[in-house]
């Protein structure tokens, strides 16, 4: 680091021209990008700002070698890497990042910050992914918990948003259709069907990021619960929980060669209650 802040390093280096390119996020005073917002930007900001620096520093890259070598352990356990659980350092650094209050800044109701504040707290976070982990801040399971705080009912909120909340399960988001420009969720086939207290689902989804990894537990899931009138009413979102009858994970997609976790799903007569749909049909 301190090779970096000198400049005095060798161009082809590749690890040292990264750190020199990163250098810019510890510094404590206010990035020049962030110049022309300063009259914009609250105490609260650099407040938080410096605590995530801290963790950071303090927390995230002692820990890193750590998180490396117990998934490495973890991937010999498994068949295939999408199958692979959590490195259990995971868990503690999630405690450390409640214990300093920075756990799930994405919600502006936890942060208290403003989008353009919370702006470069992401920077921070795009350029360690462990720390984006630890606090909790990582897509697809930042908008569930977005949707489920916005609409959620109170039994959601403490059935799921609550384990989420605390990065003891992950979700996924399951819009994503073959055949279809899902884009447009206009297009979106998957048809959610009442029958008594219940709905039953019935659709095929793919490149539905997160949801084969162990620790996915739910899914929300957009459907059609109406088949007639205006085109953009006919749409909603539902909960599913992974291990419901009729929820087929068929494989993982792979981009340029290699599988990650984006699954294709088929969603096979599955039956839910209806206390899961979210702000109703």
């Amino acid at each position: 680091l301190k090779l970096a802040q000198e400049r005095t390093i060798d161009p082809s280096d590749r690890v040292l021209s990264h750190l020199v390119s990163i250098m810019h996020l510890f510094d404590r005073k206010l990035p020049e990008g962030l110049l022309p917002y300063n009259n914009r930007l609250t105490p609260r900001f650099y407040e938080v700002r410096d605590r995530v620096l801290d963790y950071v520093q303090e927390v995230v890259m002692p820990n890193t070698r750590k998180y490396n070598e117990q998934r490495e352990a973890l991937l010999k356990t498994v068949d295939h890497p999408t199958k692979c659980p959590e490195p259990p350092v995971l868990m503690e650094l999630r405690r450390e990042a409640q214990a300093r209050g920075i756990m799930n800044l994405f919600l502006p109701e936890v942060s208290q910050l403003s989008v353009l504040e919370y702006s470069p707290i992401a920077e921070i976070l795009g350029t360690f992914s462990l720390a984006n982990q630890g606090m909790n801040c990582s897509a697809p399971d930042t908008g569930n918990m977005e949707v489920l705080e916005k609409y959620g009912s109170p039994e959601q909120k403490k059935q799921w948003l609550q384990p989420l909340l605390r990065g003891e399960i992950r979700s996924a988001f399951a819009m994503t259709e073959p055949g279809v420009a899902s884009s447009d969720a206009t297009n979106i086939c998957t048809r959610i069907e009442a029958d008594g207290d219940d709905y039953i689902i019935n659709g095929h989804k793919w490149w539905i990021s997160g949801a084969i990894r162990p620790e996915s537990k739910v899914f929300v899931l957009l459907g059609r619960t109406c088949f007639d009138g205006p085109l953009h009413k006919q749409q909603s979102m539902i909960l599913v929980p992974r291990d419901s009858p009729g929820v087929k994970i068929i494989r993982p997609l792979a981009v340029f060669g290699e599988e990650g976790d984006h699954a294709e799903i088929v969603f096979d007569n599955v039956r839910v209650p209806k206390s899961n749909i979210i702000l109703g049909e």
